[in-house]
């Protein structure tokens, strides 16, 4: 199976979900147009409150419609946008991308991958119990936190649902995801 886009979403204002469109526009250096996160300078309410001169590497916020399949296994019906996601992806590890790597979105929209979106406590409010399930350890006992991935638009443009995903890798040595 190839990588596809499965569902794009936005949303102004800072409602945990994030409501489903037929299209959605990415900002080259910016974000998804018309999103709450979208900025130059980071505009997660938690991290603005500490430093909000911090550069915004959470422009856009990928989750892998693999998780939803996960996750109803263990009894979460979630439909894309539910975990405020602005892409829904399909075919494509997100989790196991390493920094810097470069997504090719539709025709003409590129992003970078940042990091790993960090869980919080909005979540379990979202569903009681969620949290602990999006939530994993490997068997050395690291945490590995499943809940996205997140990115900066390198080359903006459209994006729509059944759009393919292309991908490059940096050069070696790669380096793992991390909270940011």
């Amino acid at each position: 199976m190839s990588a596809k886009v499965v569902s794009v979403g936005r949303d102004a204002g800072h409602a945990f979900s994030k409501p489903i469109g037929d299209t959605i526009r990415l900002l080259t250096g910016l974000g998804v147009e018309g999103d709450a996160h979208c900025g130059i300078t980071v505009k997660h309410r938690s991290r603005v409150a500490i430093d909000p001169s911090q550069p915004n590497l959470r422009q856009v916020h990928l989750i892998h419609a693999e998780l939803f399949d996960e996750l109803k296994l263990a009894g979460f019906d979630l439909a894309p946008g539910d975990l405020g996601e602005n892409v829904t992806t399909r075919g494509i590890d997100l989790l196991g991308l390493p920094v810097g790597a470069r997504l090719q979105l539709g025709n003409k929209a590129c992003i970078e991958i940042t990091g790993l979106r960090n869980p919080c406590a909005q979540i379990e409010a979202f569903r009681p119990g969620l949290l602990s399930a999006v939530l994993g350890r490997v068997s050395e006992g690291q945490l590995v936190r499943k809940s996205g991935i997140m990115a900066i638009v390198l080359a903006g443009g459209e994006i729509r649902p059944g759009d393919a995903i292309g991908l490059t890798l940096p050069d070696r040595p790669h380096r793992a995801l991390e909270r940011v």
